[in-house]
């Protein structure tokens, strides 16, 4: 018998893949679509993925193995939970070098579309942080030629969801619920399985290219209205005690002892919830099969919670490593190489001589305690990986350092031009880890703090 040969199913890399949505993206895609998940852990518990690849997408080169060969991408990060040991930087701007590396390395292989799920945008507010950081990652993940399809959600109502396990748990632990001023906000959550579905009919679909949808339930509630559906649902009685002079901050507070979720997974959520999120008319996802509020909680209860969110568990044991994340404003006409170069020329003057910087004969930068004596950090530029736009260097030692594969300091310019992110990863430092933090932590942050002025000072001057 002669065997028919079958069109190759199209590629797909899902980034995100062990969240609750990718895991429920990928069951919903498998039979379409070969399937790779992407992991920092190379570890997926899933039997929909064709294949899982390795990799940290804080890493360019990562990004770049992870996705080689994949005919389209679902971006589904959030970097809200702690990559290292220690973690400086704000969320967002580790959430906009994630996209960018994404998005350069889809444009290397040829990827022809991105469908990126990021969160609903209110008309007419300043955005909080949190949603302006979702707009952020969508423009950057646009920044190149792959067509990029954004869809924008609320409140998604499915079991394994960290939000939507505070709202259960608020509810399951608390028989009277105070209520402060942001339980009278609109919202318009959606179900799970719409969110999927959605996911499922735009990816791979041309006139669905760099195009915007937002994703909602059919009809709009306040807060506390859903927090009442929420009790019918599970089959309780709740009362709640309006409490208008509940600030943000006692907001966070109450919301995160109560339920058990880090300060640092509330704290953006809480801060959003000034905003109504609802979806608007004009971009709004048609879904044939529409899911209610009242349905969609029914589901979402009734589902089995596989395992405790990953915001609510913290970070992963292992080498005590460092990622420092800060961006800065680059003057104009500037870019990441003269960044770097300025950095060297810049740190020994600002120290009043405390540090030499010095490229050596091999090509490597020394740092070292008034310029004598073996070097307190040794870099390897990785001139192959760096262009004008990234310069990338390695840890390759010294006295306050340990030599990894993976250490690394780079200078990177991100999307607009004028943006520079200057970040360490996965650095590894030979101080005792309580002596590092008090001492040559709080030293990097305040030095990079200082360069930062130092950019906006030159940048003054040229206007």
């Amino acid at each position: 018998m002669s065997q028919t040969n079958s069109k190759p199913k199209p590629k797909v890399v899902i980034a995100g893949a062990s969240g609750f949505i990718g895991q429920a993206v990928a069951a919903a895609l498998s039979h379409d679509f070969e399937l790779i998940g992407l992991s920092r852990s190379g570890v997926l518990q899933s039997p929909h993925f064709a294949e899982v690849r390795r990799a940290d997408l804080f890493s360019l080169k990562d990004a770049e193995s992870g996705l080689a060969g994949a005919d389209y991408g679902v971006y589904l990060v959030h970097s809200m939970l702690p990559s290292a040991a220690l973690v400086q930087g704000h969320f967002a701007d580790l959430d906009l070098l994630c996209a960018d590396n994404f998005a350069r390395a889809a444009a290397k292989v040829g990827m022809k579309q991105i469908v990126y799920l990021g969160g609903l945008h209110p008309r007419g507010d300043r955005l909080s942080r949190h949603l302006h950081s979702r707009v952020e990652v969508a423009l950057a993940l646009a920044n190149t030629n792959v067509a990029v399809t954004h869809l924008r959600a609320g409140l998604i109502l499915g079991a394994n969801g960290s939000s939507f396990q505070i709202l259960r748990r608020l509810v399951h632990r608390l028989p009277m619920m105070l209520c402060p001023s942001w339980t009278s906000t609109r919202m318009q959550p959606v179900a799970l399985d719409d969110v999927v579905a959605a996911v499922g009919t735009l990816l791979g679909d041309a006139t669905a290219f760099d195009r915007t949808y937002d994703l909602g339930a059919p009809e709009v509630v306040t807060y506390r209205q859903l927090l009442l559906r929420t009790a019918a649902a599970m089959g309780v009685q709740r009362r709640c005690l309006p409490v208008p002079l509940f600030s943000p901050r006692l907001s966070r507070l109450w919301v995160s002892l109560t339920t058990g979720a880090p300060k640092s997974l509330v704290a953006p959520l809480v801060e959003s919830l000034k905003h109504e999120m609802i979806a608007d008319p004009d971009k709004l996802w048609v879904n044939p099969s529409p899911t209610s509020i009242d349905e969609a909680l029914r589901q979402a209860l009734t589902e089995p919670v596989t395992r405790q969110p990953r915001a609510f568990i913290g970070t992963r044991k292992g080498a005590p490593t460092v990622r420092s994340v800060q961006r800065m404003t680059l003057p104009k006409a500037r870019d990441a190489a003269w960044a770097l170069e300025a950095y060297i020329k810049w740190l020994p003057r600002a120290l009043s001589g405390l540090l030499t910087v010095k490229l050596s004969d091999d090509d490597q930068v020394h740092f070292r305690l008034f310029g004598f004596g073996p070097p307190l950090l040794v870099l390897q530029p990785l001139r192959h990986r760096s262009d004008n736009s990234r310069q990338v260097l390695r840890v390759i030692g010294g006295l306050l350092a340990k030599e990894t594969f993976r250490g690394r300091l780079e200078f990177r310019q991100v999307p607009d031009e004028n943006t520079l992110i200057a970040a360490i990863h996965e650095y590894e430092p030979t101080l005792p880890w309580w002596l590092y933090r008090l001492t040559q932590a709080q030293f990097h942050r305040w030095v990079m703090s200082r360069f930062a002025r130092y950019l906006k000072h030159v940048g003054r001057h040229q206007m």
